[in-house]
């Protein structure tokens, strides 16, 4: 990875969410890339639909590699480096998937719905841990990717999944290592340069998912975690700025290696109101407590959630129909008028000197022993974290 604090944002276009590929429009996303640059941000996740790109185990869709290449292109000419997720997968609370990574079988009980084929279901996720042939049909578009990009100026680095946990689990730590040492392995024949990456969730460190920070570390340049303040019920409320460096940290200390904020973000708006869903004026004091904290706690930078607020057009279909908070995570509105937070991304720096791993004084436990307990050690790691405060002496990871 690059030296520096990288500001960034992840992105889906405003009037098309994740049907972008399929409505796929150049000069829409050339000028939100413009619009992401004019504002200070470095760096744009970008996600490649699982099913518009691999419809078949053994088919790539070269039409949309060309429209990736674009993608890349673009991004490149505005001076924006490209995070790209390549198994999605999970997203905004359903899961996307080619119908060939569909079992026949209902899971009624099942906690995301999956969305195949152009409709929502509620059936079996083949384990793609465990099946080999999936694993050789996802090697196979690691290679296509991998292709279609080699020496691309714009990669910044790859990201093997979003959320992957709540795709489906490793059945064993075993799988989840010989699944992550296959993935990198495949990137890794192209070009050794660019930095692999997985992008875990909050999830992955309240309970054992079998392929948290430290597995991911073995196999991962760096770690990527997605920390949301709303969704943490152990926090001090829907606000409290100081759930992402102590995500960041403890993914750190976890793990062992650098951390990249992938996610982070808040669901604003001054006309609607819900139980995640909080105003412009809460999430702009919200955002600068959190660049103060975020910037001077080492990490290698902050990726919002998300570039715009979705367009009504969108707001029958799933997910939006019933996550009502999900239309609003833009850091500009649905008529692309940046809201009042944008203004200090354009005025944050970090200087390097500031820039360093902190020492983990609050953590008064092994590595180790974390997840024999993970829900009661965060918990109370988040209490030591808040109490203590952090001191800005250089890190040693316990036993790392």
């Amino acid at each position: 990875m690059e030296d520096g604090f990288t500001l960034g944002v992840n992105y889906w276009p405003i009037e098309s969410a994740m049907s972008w590929w399929h409505r796929f429009d150049p000069g829409v996303v050339g000028e939100d890339f413009s619009r992401i640059g004019e504002v200070g941000l470095k760096a744009v996740r970008i996600f490649l639909l699982w099913e518009d790109f691999q419809p078949d185990p053994k088919k790539v869709r070269s039409d949309r590699l060309k429209e990736l290449i674009r993608v890349m292109d673009l991004a490149h000419e505005r001076g924006l480096r490209v995070l790209l997720t390549l198994f999605t997968g999970h997203m905004s609370g359903m899961n996307y998937l080619p119908p060939w990574m569909v079992e026949v079988k209902e899971e009624p009980e099942s906690r995301f719905y999956v969305y195949s084929g152009g409709r929502r279901r509620k059936n079996k996720i083949r384990n793609f841990y465990a099946d080999r042939e999936a694993r050789e049909a996802q090697k196979f578009l690691l290679r296509e990717v991998a292709g279609a990009l080699q020496g691309h100026p714009g990669i910044w680095a790859w990201d093997l999944g979003n959320e992957p946990s709540n795709v489906t689990q490793p059945p064993t730590r075993s799988d989840a290592l010989v699944w992550l040492e296959e993935m990198v392995s495949e990137l890794k024949k192209r070009d050794e340069s660019i930095p692999v990456t997985l992008g875990l969730h909050q999830e992955d460190l309240e309970e054992d998912r079998r392929m948290g920070p430290a597995e991911v570390a073995r196999f991962c340049d760096f770690l990527s975690i997605h920390a949301y303040s709303i969704y943490a019920r152990w926090a001090e409320g829907r606000l409290d700025e100081a759930v992402v460096p102590f995500l960041g940290l403890l993914t750190r200390w976890l793990g062992g290696k650098e951390v990249l904020i992938e996610e982070v973000g808040l669901a604003t708006s001054n006309a609607v109101r819900g139980e995640w869903i909080v105003t412009e004026d809460d999430g702009f004091d919200y955002y600068k407590r959190l660049l103060e904290n975020v910037g001077t706690s080492g990490f290698l930078g902050i990726l919002f959630w998300c570039y715009g607020d979705y367009g009504e057009a969108l707001w029958n279909i799933p997910p939006f129909d019933e996550k009502i908070h999900e239309r609003y995570f833009g850091l500009f509105r649905k008529d692309r008028s940046p809201k009042a937070y944008v203004k200090l991304l354009k005025e944050f720096q970090v200087e390097p000197d500031r820039r360093r791993p902190v020492l983990s004084s609050w953590i008064d436990i092994e590595p180790q022993e974390y997840y024999r307990n993970p829900m009661a050690h965060l918990e109370r790691l988040f209490g030591r974290f808040k109490g203590q405060g952090r001191s800005h002496e250089p890190v040693v990871p316990n036993g790392r």
